[in-house]
């Protein structure tokens, strides 16, 4: 079951929208233009994940991306981490059971305006905080779109080289309406193929969770570190699931998932 927001006071700081008049230089504006161009079609979850490392990371460099998807009931319906560094079981599931809701809540009960939370904020609890502070996570930049036809979206940017400042969150508030179409267009994680594509069982979250790894190039032994199991058990799970898509490699089984929208 989705988590409940929990109650925190609007401590972090809002940044101030930086003036449509700021001047930027030639590199930036081609930027710019080339993350808003290549996220005009965002659709699942490979094309956010490579727009993310490309356009999104020359723009705003960041180690984490986290995706928050709001219903109607203010509850959590989707979180997508997006990292580009490696993670463990432990850590992911931290940022997106823990870290997630709690930076969703920050910026909900703030001025909708970007907003800057540092490790030492007042306002996180203290669980989150010192998940924020770990692997040089010592800040956040979060915003989001406001609830519009029942969904609303928050985006909170980690591990950012530098401290952000009034022109990264100018740069955030011109690329939200891309994050925010491109998660809303996007299929529930493990939703069920269409019609005469049909598994003989749906894949597992563990399934799931290997070939989300595999997909990025990961070996055994590192999936294995990622998700805190055995390289044999990976071995074991993927010639499952070889079996399940009718495939005979790794390629082949990432490439079946994504044309089921499974990934």
């Amino acid at each position: 079951m989705p988590p409940s927001f929990a109650s925190i006071p609007p401590r972090a700081t809002p940044h101030p929208s930086v003036s449509r008049t700021t001047a930027f230089d030639t590199l930036e504006q081609e930027q710019l233009l080339h993350a808003m161009d290549a996220g005009m079609t965002l659709a699942d979850r490979q094309q956010l994940f490579q727009w993310a490392r490309g356009p999104l990371q020359a723009v705003l460099p960041h180690e984490v991306l986290l995706c928050m998807q709001i219903d109607e009931g203010g509850r959590l319906a989707r979180v997508l981490c997006l990292h580009q560094v490696l993670l463990d079981s432990v850590t992911l599931g931290s940022l997106t059971d823990a870290l997630a809701p709690a930076l969703a809540e920050l910026w909900r009960m703030g001025s909708g305006a970007p907003v800057v939370v540092t490790a030492a904020a007042d306002g996180l609890p203290a669980e989150c905080a010192a998940l924020l502070g770990a692997n040089g996570h010592a800040h956040a930049l979060v915003h989001g779109c406001l609830p519009a036809a029942g969904a609303a979206t928050v985006f909170a940017l980690l591990g950012m080289p530098l401290a952000p400042d009034a022109r990264h969150a100018w740069r955030l508030q011109l690329l939200l309406p891309y994050l925010h179409l491109g998660l809303l267009r996007m299929p529930a994680r493990g939703a069920r193929p269409q019609a005469g594509s049909a598994l003989a069982r749906a894949l597992s979250g563990r399934e799931l969770a290997i070939l989300d790894a595999v997909r990025t190039g990961r070996t055994n032994q590192e999936v294995a570190r990622q998700l805190g199991i055995s390289a044999l058990t990976v071995k074991n799970h993927l010639q499952r699931i070889y079996r399940l898509l009718g495939v005979a490699n790794r390629a082949h089984a990432v490439a079946r998932c994504l044309s089921l929208k499974l990934l």
